[in-house]
């Protein structure tokens, strides 16, 4: 049986290094739920979490049980989360953002797969957030992004510098800040979480 590491396959977007760089993110599939509120209290945040993972776990295994027999890792939780005027974006006060959870889906994964995949996943326990639950291609195409390490409380930092950055090459910020988590927050040490920070840019 064939296995892939999609996430070495897409090192490039889901592995920077510590300095930040541009890169071309392509249009890839996602599963989504948005919402509302902070993500540290918010029901429905860790509810849509929830379905995501629920439902990208079915995902893999009816590609692993299908004809083609391909096995790969569930990819990690994303989110894009922004505010009505972008200018005021703070990580200090996340009562007011909106924001879309997203976790990327495989080529082998299509509608049909998602599908079957959210009735497996229904089947097993209740999941609120199932009704939100859609599949869509998103691209964000030129972007900065930069890899943080440690909680995501001491992101502030690491933001300025993408920003400073994004400034320094006469270029601005568009779109939706992305984070995407690398390790989870309940298995690892504050310390030692890895986030990728992405921000959408254009031209001045």
């Amino acid at each position: 049986m064939a296995k892939i590491d999609f996430k070495r396959e897409l090192k490039e977007l889901y592995a920077p290094g510590r300095e930040p760089a541009l890169v071309e993110v392509p249009e890839l599939a996602f599963l989504m739920i948005d919402g509302e509120g902070d993500p540290n209290t918010a029901d429905e945040y860790r509810e849509a979490v929830e379905a995501l993972f629920a439902v990208s776990y079915a995902a893999k295994f009816v590609v692993k049980r299908s004809p083609r027999g391909i096995d790969f890792g569930v990819m990690p939780l994303e989110g894009l989360w922004w505010v009505a005027d972008m200018s005021e974006f703070t990580i200090e006060d996340k009562s007011g953002w909106s924001w879309t959870a997203m976790i990327m889906q495989p080529e082998p994964v299509t509608t049909e797969v998602v599908v079957a995949a959210r009735g497996g996943a229904a089947k097993k326990k209740p999941l609120p957030a199932l009704e939100r639950l859609r599949f869509e291609r998103f691209g964000e195409g030129r972007a900065a992004q930069v890899m943080h390490l440690g909680p995501y409380s001491a992101e502030g930092p690491t933001i300025a510098r993408l920003h400073e950055f994004i400034a320094e090459r006469g270029l601005e910020r568009e779109g939706k800040h992305h984070e995407i988590y690398l390790k989870d927050p309940t298995r690892s040490a504050p310390e030692n979480l890895r986030t990728v920070i992405r921000q959408p840019v254009a031209n001045a």
